[in-house]
């Protein structure tokens, strides 16, 4: 099995690098969100604060790298790379399921390199929400969150993925109960995150209930891991290529995945899929998001080198810095009270589920 686990994961990896995997025809719905612009800004650049303090952690600025690699001898150098980068620049970082190493301690190093090259950085270990219902359990959790003196650990909830995936597990009953009980028992926060098809309120509502200290959204609208797994099974398994094809661009668009979930719990919001700009970053945080995540353009740029990794994170941070300066915010907080319009198809998801976009415009009004 282990052998098995640590050649998905280095066959994700090259997929992720080397086919288009992003969603074909939904979008994340952040295209439908609109900034009002502030002639008027009054503000100085240069002097915008883009610090936050999330789960106790201070980030200078509101920005994690998704869990995007390990498991796998090949995800060293682009863990190390990522980790050196966001040590640098006072982030944080997620790694992958830790499934295979928690299997097999030979590729332990794989994920731990990423404490030796970060050992201030907020670090998010990971393990998979169906591994807790097939024997998985607090000795399992704590070995990966040790494994990389993590400040958080993310259970992943993948049942999109399982479902395409040739060898996947899809016995999911009794996740949530198992989730409450690792929250319980553990000393870190504990971060429910999907992984690409999004979360609704009412699934949003039960996590906190259980006990999750933070929700990484992970909505529609990036890469897709149904596509991942049709690029896998393509050879091989005519029917489980079908699923990758048909299932390619499920679930729930980003934008109104963060406006369900921050309007409907009390814990930090992450941001996640299809977030590649730091238009879309503002956006996510005006929408109620505490943090913004993203995967993909970091992959392709810690592939070249940490030169590369961090230009590619610190054009994102000036990208957000415009942001505020075009809408007069000052600080992180400042952003989250600027008014934004929801137009479109996003607006009309929302609307029909019952939430609340007019405030959101109405922002600042008297």
């Amino acid at each position: 099995m282990t052998e098995e686990t640590r050649k998905r994961k280095a066959e994700h990896i090259q997929i992720s690098l080397n086919r288009n995997v992003q969603a074909r025809n939904v979008t994340t719905g952040l295209e439908d969100v609109h900034f009002v612009h502030k002639a008027l800004p009054e503000v100085d650049k240069t002097k915008i604060d883009l610090s936050t303090i999330v789960f106790n952690q201070r980030f200078a600025a509101p920005l994690i790298v998704g869990a995007i690699t390990g498991g796998a001898r090949e995800a060293v150098r682009i863990n190390a790379t990522i980790a050196e980068a966001v040590e640098k620049m006072g982030l944080g970082m997620g790694v992958r399921s830790q499934r295979a190493a928690i299997e097999d301690k030979r590729l332990e190093g794989t994920f731990s390199i990423t404490r030796k090259k970060a050992p201030t950085a907020f670090l998010i270990a990971n393990v998979g929400g169906v591994q807790l219902v097939n024997g998985y359990g607090l000795k399992e959790i704590k070995k990966a969150v040790e494994m990389i003196h993590a400040n958080a650990v993310a259970i992943h909830l993948n049942s999109l993925q399982e479902a395409c995936q040739p060898e996947g597990q899809t016995n999911f009953r009794g996740v949530l109960e198992r989730i409450g009980s690792i929250a319980r028992q553990l000393n870190v926060p504990v971060i429910a995150k999907e992984t690409g098809a999004g979360i609704a309120a009412e699934e949003a509502e039960k996590l906190e209930n259980a006990g999750a200290k933070g929700i990484d959204i992970s909505g529609v609208g990036g890469t897709s891991f149904a596509a991942v797994e049709y690029y896998r099974s393509k050879k091989v398994h005519n029917s489980q290529r079908r699923l990758g094809d048909v299932f390619w661009d499920w679930g729930i668009p980003t934008g109104a995945s963060i406006v369900e979930v921050s309007q409907s719990v009390n814990i930090p919001v992450i941001a996640s899929g299809g977030i590649r700009n730091g238009v879309d970053i503002g956006k996510a945080l005006a929408l109620g998001a505490s943090l913004s995540s993203l995967s993909q353009p970091i992959l392709q740029a810690a592939s070249k080198g940490l030169k590369e990794t961090v230009e590619a994170l610190s054009l994102l941070i000036e990208e957000l810095r415009n942001v505020m300066f075009l809408v007069g915010a000052e600080s992180i907080q400042g952003l989250r009270r600027t008014p934004i319009v929801i137009t479109g198809k996003t607006a009309e998801w929302l609307k029909l589920r019952g939430f609340d976009i007019e405030s959101h415009a109405r922002k600042g009004r008297k």
